[in-house]
């Protein structure tokens, strides 16, 4: 057992299952923009009409965070972890050379074809912005300068001007990242992922800082509330004068902290909530692994094991047991 504050709790599998057993971790994030990122789909940044709160229904654009934009650079953070400590060598991510066997393919999942594939058991979807589009947003003009560092070259003008959308910063997107049927590596994997990644969305190598806030880990017995009903009630819980931009970090993470009780009343699950003290000593127990490496390099190499005995009971494995005979 590696995180003994939920030694009694019974929420993790031994074993990856291979049917779905209802036992879920949930764990409640609020992501917040460090810098001018860009969450964007052919050029523009993507948006949506919803309603500003649940109790106040007025319309109002948001600005929307996809899935793919939040999965994909925490798998990659996980992948660079597992090739680092040489738990991965031949599996590329988003091509047919999958590997199929280490945690990010049965974890996250994967989808080769007819080659095979493998349902994530990480469940992300979009998140929305807490404030509209016009306050989170601003229109940058950008130029591409010679390599003198001017926008001259042999005495002539460069005309390379062009416009992008950016992300403000202390733009706010509360997230759900759902984790089913964990075993306790898979959790701390997981969860080590999310903590670690640190930029996402288009030109992240410049730009797209974001912090990762976990206001809380929910175990259940079934799925809770979306990200969008998440945003609309702390949209709620903010007073008027707190909805202005930029918005206080304290007064996001307050109403998170409120609002998520109620939330978890109204979805008439089974849960046990980690907030508050328990909240932080559980994450001083993770931080405590994940700092450590030899401690990390443990739990790493535990789940890569799960995920290779799950991969050959149920996955590729079986398979090719399957195909010999």
């Amino acid at each position: 057992m590696f995180l003994q504050s939920l030694e009694a709790l019974n929420v993790f599998h031994t074993d990856i299952p291979k049917l779905p057993m209802g036992k879920y971790a949930h764990i409640i994030t609020l992501r917040e923009t460090n810098s001018f990122a860009l969450f964007q789909t052919d050029g523009e940044l993507n948006i949506s009409r919803v309603s500003l709160g649940r109790a106040d229904a007025t319309p109002s654009t948001r600005i929307v965070l996809f899935k793919r934009k939040q999965s994909t650079p925490e798998r990659l953070t996980g992948r660079e972890l597992l090739r680092r400590y040489g738990l991965v060598d031949e599996c590329k991510y988003n091509t047919d050379k999958f590997c199929k066997r280490c945690p990010d393919c049965i974890y996250y999942g994967f989808a080769i074809g007819d080659s095979g594939s493998e349902r994530s058991k990480i469940l992300v979807d979009s998140a929305f912005s807490v404030t509209g589009y016009d306050m989170s947003h601003q229109q940058f003009t950008f130029n591409a300068p010679s390599e003198n560092g001017t926008m001259s070259e042999d005495g002539k003008m460069k005309t390379a001007l062009g416009e992008q959308d950016y992300v403000l910063p202390q733009v706010y997107f509360p997230a759900v990242v759902t984790i089913k049927d964990p075993t306790e590596a898979e959790f701390i994997y997981v969860l080590n992922n999310v903590l670690r990644t640190k930029r996402y969305g288009a030109q992240n190598t410049r730009t797209g800082t974001v912090a990762n806030h976990i206001t809380g880990i929910v175990f259940s017995d079934g799925e809770i509330f979306s990200n969008l009903q998440l945003t609309q009630a702390v949209y709620d819980a903010l007073a008027p004068d707190q909805r202005k931009m930029p918005l206080a970090q304290s007064a996001v993470l307050g109403a998170m902290q409120e609002v998520v009780p109620t939330l978890l009343r109204e979805d008439g699950v089974v849960f046990q909530l980690i907030a508050d003290k328990q909240l932080d000593t559980l994450l001083q127990e993770v931080t405590q692994i994940t700092s450590n490496e030899q401690k990390l390099v443990t739990v790493l190499t535990q789940a890569n094991t799960e995920a290779n005995r799950y991969a050959q009971a149920y996955g590729v494995g079986a398979k090719e047991a399957k195909g010999k005979k």
